[in-house]
């Protein structure tokens, strides 16, 4: 399955989060040329961290916990690494009628961003950042085509022998439906309609460093909702940083909450209202920050998941889906799945 046009690889992997990443390193140890699209500047996907006003703040994942063998893999490698270090904060599950209960666990952040872990990943792999693959087509070889959205980055068709969409299912099959000169298996097309995801609203809050001594004061330096109708999640971000600044907090709704305003034109209602809430359930200062930004995520765990590995199929050429939506466990899910992937692409160059 050799090719000379200059933009031709053995698998193209449409998605630079965790999944996307762990496969495309198989697959190059494999020795297989590989490259990584993306639509967004960075990698990580969900392994997301932002940087404002002097510091970092993890708006995605919150930290690791080993949730099974593959999870446990990285996190040993990560550590010797010294990219993730241990812990300590606290954690309580917080009930509808305000009952605190430790969530005792080992859990692991990078002092620097959990967005490291994406970036170790990353290193020494072909990944094309600011591409969007708006359409799928096939040429001669035989071989995928991707094309673009005609942006400076992605302005020339990109060929590939195999294909791995690594992103989350209703992305994958809205490519798959508007790419309609290729004709794909309709039982794998139904596979794809029938998992769903859920939303949630990240605010992300900056206070006055006067404040650092209420909050460290506090039991608890992140608090997982029961049963509350606006959020799911309060974490001190900060706490996972040497040396803060100022306290920054992250906030995560609940899916319902997410839902009434996901398509909003602006969030800082929402943001306001869940700081408020926060500041009802938790802390009255919580609604007195001097900064806030909101991220929206659309697609921020499955809520139906396909319950295998991987999502395979050979015609008309080879191609892969996979994604943490694969299973049941986040991290572990998408590390399982993409795996799982690289499994399948390298039974076809063998």
């Amino acid at each position: 399955m050799t090719d000379n046009r200059p933009y031709h690889f053995d698998c193209a992997i449409v998605g630079a989060g965790l999944s996307g990443l762990i496969c495309a390193q198989q697959l190059q140890k494999s020795g297989l040329r590989v490259v990584v699209l993306d639509k967004s500047r960075g990698v990580g996907g969900r392994v997301a961290t932002r940087r404002l006003e002097n510091t970092c703040v993890d708006h995605g994942l919150p930290f690791l916990t080993v949730t099974g063998q593959y999870s446990q893999r990285l996190i040993e490698e990560l550590s010797e690494l010294n990219i993730i270090q241990a812990w300590t904060g606290k954690v309580y599950h917080l009930s509808s009628d305000d009952v605190f209960t430790h969530e005792a666990a080992n859990r692991y952040i990078a002092s620097s961003g959990i967005n490291a872990i994406a970036k170790h990943l990353a290193k020494d792999l072909e990944i094309w950042r600011n591409c969007r693959v708006t359409l799928l087509g096939l040429a001669q070889g035989p071989s995928w085509c991707l094309i673009g959205d005609d942006s400076a980055n992605f302005a020339q068709p990109i060929f590939a022998s195999a294909l791995v969409l690594a992103i989350p299912a209703p992305q994958a099959l809205m490519l798959l439906e508007a790419s309609k000169s290729v004709n794909f298996p309709e039982p794998f097309l139904h596979q794809l309609e029938a998992v769903e995801f859920k939303p949630t609203l990240s605010v992300i809050a900056g206070y006055a460093p006067q404040s650092q001594t209420e909050l460290l004061q506090l039991s608890w330096d992140g608090v997982k909702f029961i049963d509350d109708p606006y959020l799911a999640w309060v974490g001190i971000d900060s706490s996972k940083r040497e040396q803060p600044e100022q306290p920054v907090l992250i906030l995560h709704s609940t899916p319902e909450f997410a839902q009434e305003y996901l398509d909003a034109d602006g969030l800082e209602v929402a943001a306001q209202k869940l700081l408020h809430h926060a500041s009802v359930r938790l802390l009255p200062a919580l609604d007195q920050p001097q900064w806030v930004q909101v991220h929206r995520w659309r697609y921020a765990f499955p809520s139906v998941s396909l319950s295998l590995p991987c999502l395979f199929t050979g015609e008309p050429l080879p191609l892969v889906c996979c994604g943490d939506w694969c299973g049941e466990n986040l991290v572990e899910s998408a590390l399982e799945s993409g795996i799982s992937a690289a499994g399948q692409i390298r039974g076809i160059f063998s």
